[in-house]
């Protein structure tokens, strides 16, 4: 007899408590299922690393899975693979106000600010597509020479990978002791870090007085909105090194703050959800469906820990693994 998954149950269990973003008001015959249990089904694809629709239902099917088929059940009833299909997929487009309404309420909840000033990081990361690579030459002609290419990935030059094929992970995480997301989305990599940033922005609590970025940030409109909005933007300057304006022994001090907080919290994340090589899904939608529901989980998983008593740094990877 295989022992029931209880981690994930646990997991699973959150979803129920955790607060929902106000849902617009849409015309038409009501749902019969809530959001709420797709969001779990979502949870369950993350953890036992299901690619697909297909993949999910196949799993839920297994005698041995029916505690996790009973939490994908709701009234009695278990949705029909239309349903599931249909509503899976228009699940991403909920996930950036989830996400950061999840946010706001670990926020209160952890309190990261306790011992210091209230400060979040933003920055992009780079998730390589699956499959081959779609080269300039060929799409300008508009040819696709392999089937495995992604052909709503794009291209970026990164500092440490150099030039990449995919996406980009754009996240708002806190500063301090513990890194909470606030905020993600995720765009084909050639979208730039400054245009993707006021959507990110937007989802940030008023509590967040101050935002660090790297040089890609150092945008006049993204001070503006900043400034209008009661925060303090502090980017990266361009220009060579060493910079001898006034300030820049303190944007050094928030330069490594960012760089010790953001840049290893993508780090982690991309050791716990396996996609520091390349992602395992095709198409925006699923690739986002894949990132921002791994994001989500990563904030359940900071729930879970906290209500455990556990440390909140350490030890998340074992715990997804242990589900």
């Amino acid at each position: 007899m295989v022992p029931g998954p209880s981690v994930l149950v646990a997991l699973l269990s959150l979803v129920d408590r955790i607060p929902q973003p106000h849902a617009a008001v849409t015309r038409g015959r009501p749902r019969v299922y809530s959001d709420r249990l797709f969001l779990k089904a979502l949870v369950v694809m993350i953890v036992r690393h299901l690619a697909s629709v297909h993949a999910l239902l196949a799993v839920l099917a297994e005698p041995e899975m029916a505690a996790l088929r009973s939490c994908c059940t709701e009234d009695g009833r278990f949705p029909a693979r239309r349903t599931w299909e249909r509503r899976l997929a228009a699940l991403p487009a909920t996930l950036p106000a989830q996400i950061g309404c999840l946010g706001r309420y670990l926020l209160g909840l952890l309190n990261p600010w306790a011992e210091q000033g209230p400060a979040a990081a933003i920055d992009s990361t780079v998730l390589a597509a699956k499959g081959g690579v779609w080269h300039r030459k060929d799409r300008e002609a508009g040819v696709v020479p392999h089937s495995s290419i992604d052909t709503e990935a794009g291209w970026t030059k990164s500092g440490w990978h150099g030039w990449v094929y995919g996406w980009k992970l754009h996240v708002v995480a806190t500063i301090g002791s513990i890194w909470i997301p606030l905020a993600a989305e995720l765009t084909p990599a050639n979208t730039a870090d400054n245009v993707e940033a006021p959507a990110l922005f937007a989802q940030l609590p008023l509590a967040v007085r101050f935002i660090l970025g790297d040089q890609s940030y150092n945008d006049p409109l993204l001070y503006a909105w900043c400034e209008t909005s009661g925060r303090v933007l502090v980017a990266t300057q361009r220009g060579a090194y060493p910079h001898t304006d006034d300030g820049v022994e303190v944007r050094r001090v928030f330069h490594q703050l960012r760089s010790h907080s953001i840049e290893n919290f993508n780090s982690q994340f991309k050791g716990i959800f396996a996609c520091g090589q390349h992602v395992q899904t095709k198409g925006l939608l699923a690739t986002t469906r894949f990132a921002l529901g791994s994001i989500l989980v990563y904030q359940l998983a900071l729930l879970h820990r906290f209500e455990a008593g556990q440390d909140l740094r350490i030890g998340l990877k074992p715990l997804l693994q242990a589900a």
